[in-house]
């Protein structure tokens, strides 16, 4: 961990303010929930909480079922961050962060599938230009908790309707793993 030189007083109420460079560098807002860690030498950590990773290896399992079928790179996100990844690439994929215009598709609710246009594509990393193809929302109890999805290169065709059908599927399957 890197120190970052800023201290905090804990209130009255046990309550303690992370530091908004923090929130901000770590891309934590209001509402999100932070998992509590403590470690043997005294160390208490915050982590983001992603239900995602609690699927741990399912959604990665399902993604390499998924692009083994496709022939296709497949990506399994939550609302921060890529958490399993499956077919070339998947290596350098792991632990990324999505980009805003992924967090805003996926808000959106609803299966979104790249314009023809492959300048107008959105790109599925931060920083990054790779694009997605198309993505599908995974909606447990109501809540966004991330996506599938189907990342692309500049010079990919759209993926077919039973490849974005296939996608919404596992995003619905998941989001009922999750529920259950």
């Amino acid at each position: 961990m890197k120190a970052t030189g800023i201290v905090r007083r804990i209130d009255e109420l046990g309550r303690i303010v992370i530091p908004k460079e923090i929130r901000r560098t770590q891309r934590i807002r209001q509402g999100d929930s932070l998992e509590i860690f403590t470690a043997a030498d005294g160390e208490v950590v915050f982590k983001k909480y992603s239900p995602l990773s609690g699927l741990g290896s399912l959604s990665k399992v399902y993604a390499e079922v998924l692009a083994k079928s496709l022939g296709r790179p497949v990506v399994v996100c939550d609302t921060h961050q890529i958490v399993a990844a499956a077919g070339p690439g998947r290596g350098e994929l792991l632990g990324r962060a999505i980009s805003p215009e992924l967090e805003q598709l996926l808000a959106a609710r609803s299966v979104y599938t790249a314009p023809a246009d492959r300048t107008r594509r959105l790109p599925m990393l931060e920083r990054s230009e790779r694009p997605i193809l198309c993505a599908a929302p995974i909606l447990a109890h109501g809540d966004i908790e991330g996506g599938v999805l189907l990342p692309g290169t500049g010079r990919d065709a759209l993926p077919e309707e039973e490849a974005v059908h296939a996608v919404a599927t596992a995003a619905a399957f998941l989001a009922k793993w999750m529920e259950e």
